[in-house]
């Protein structure tokens, strides 16, 4: 296997210090538009094994597909992991298509509004683009893995186990997320530092969340995109208690790929994504959206055309450089519930629960980047041993959970070390 991974952010740059210890790949070329930021990573990763000499550094603008089909050429590329914000997926995913490689990502395309009521229903949902050219992939005999991070990808393989080996009939699959994160300054005071991309963080959860309904599916003669419909920006609070010490944590819906791909692998009556946002973060994207900071239109500031959410996202701290000053934890979960197998009602939640402090000391990269990054490494060591293969634009859910689960959860050098949790509720 050859890995061109096209982003080095924090991410990125966690996923090389994970890969970089398992023997699957021959050669994982980092990819930035900053040569030096790629070079940084290369360093960085290949620093943790004596000898290592299978990762090198390129430059690639993101936004070109040609761009990226000819660096994917030039390094003989079976697989392109795309480590970049969604605003990139369509041209990285043309460019593997024309490259003729194989493609994984972690984010979906993008959802457009609905052009007459753009904060009450989507026009375009997430995934769809990519979803439409699923003909053209299995045509190509290539496959293009979507949604494999953690939230989408972990959660939805969680999902997979439960409809394979816990339950005999799902009502809701519900993904959870939540933390006891805090970030502070030199004095120790707290601060506001989101754990990942605050672009991607405004765009998820400012538009209208999509839920999934069976109900509605089946009243449409069974399909699928009916069943999908929106409710308004942080719709239906409750509370959800997160395990290992996290506690109790007040959730919304958010705008997030796994109701967009569950429904269309797996049985299930309801689907639905909630975030622990906590009161802070909702007020203060409440109050973006109300001075149109939320805005990605471009404005005339003295001469210079600039994208408010740009400014947004580019006065607050960078998410990979937050780990040092982090304490807590974070969850990404799933909770199913349902008939289990012996007939009987059953909810359980299963999750993957990340210490700060535990991530920092191995890898060097805040929890939030390094949850999201081992599972695309995960996943690509499946394919590499044919224990996942497939065709066309495929969702985690597509795969058997099982020789994920074990070889995320299994101790090293056999596997990553990295446990999982179930928890009857």
């Amino acid at each position: 296997m050859r890995v061109l991974m096209i982003g080095a952010g924090g991410v990125g740059d966690a996923a090389a210090k994970i890969a970089v210890d398992r023997d699957y790949f021959e050669r994982w070329v980092v990819a930035d538009y900053s040569l030096e930021r790629a070079e940084a990573t290369v360093a960085a990763a290949s620093g943790r094994r004596e000898g290592e000499s299978r990762l090198v550094a390129a430059q690639v603008d993101a936004s070109d597909p040609g761009a990226v089909a000819a660096l994917a050429r030039e390094h003989g590329a079976t697989h392109v992991f795309n480590a970049v914000d969604p605003r990139f997926v369509m041209p990285i995913f043309t460019g593997a298509l024309a490259a003729g490689a194989d493609y994984l990502d972690m984010a979906m395309s993008l959802s457009r509004p609905h052009p007459e009521r753009p904060y009450e229903e989507v026009g375009v949902k997430l995934g769809d683009e990519q979803l439409a050219q699923a003909g053209e992939w299995e045509s190509a005999g290539r496959l293009a893995l979507v949604g494999m991070g953690v939230e989408p990808g972990l959660s939805d393989v969680f999902a997979r186990y439960a409809a394979d080996e816990l339950f005999s009939s799902i009502d809701e699959l519900g993904t959870r997320d939540g933390a006891n994160l805090v970030v502070r300054d030199a004095e120790g005071r707290e601060v506001f530092a989101p754990g990942f991309s605050m672009w991607t963080i405004i765009e998820e959860c400012l538009n209208p969340p999509v839920v999934w309904e069976r109900e509605r599916a089946q009243a449409a003669g069974g399909d699928v995109e009916a069943g999908f419909f929106t409710l308004p920006p942080f719709a239906e609070p409750e509370v959800f208690d997160f395990p290992e010490g996290i506690g109790p944590v007040e959730c919304v819906h958010v705008e997030h790929e796994e109701v967009l791909l569950m429904p269309r692998w797996v049985d299930a009556q309801r689907v639905t994504f909630k975030y622990g946002l906590g009161a802070e973060m909702i007020a203060m994207l409440r109050q973006l959206h109300a001075l149109g900071l939320d805005s990605t239109q471009p404005v005339d500031v003295g001469g210079v055309q600039v994208s408010p959410r740009d400014v947004v996202a580019a006065v607050l701290p960078d998410p990979a450089s937050i780990g040092p000053r982090m304490e807590g934890k974070t969850c990404a979960g799933l909770s199913v519930t349902g008939t289990g197998t012996d007939g009987q009602p059953r909810a359980v939640y299963l999750y993957h629960v990340v210490d700060n402090a535990d991530s920092m000391r191995d890898f060097d990269a805040q929890c939030v980047v390094w949850q999201t990054a081992i599972n695309p490494v995960v996943a690509l060591e499946l394919l590499a041993t044919g224990e996942w293969s497939g065709t066309g634009v495929l969702g985690p859910e597509a795969f058997p959970a099982r020789p994920f689960l074990d070889l995320l959860a299994a101790p090293a050098p056999a596997g990553y070390g990295s446990a999982w949790g179930m928890e009857e509720r």
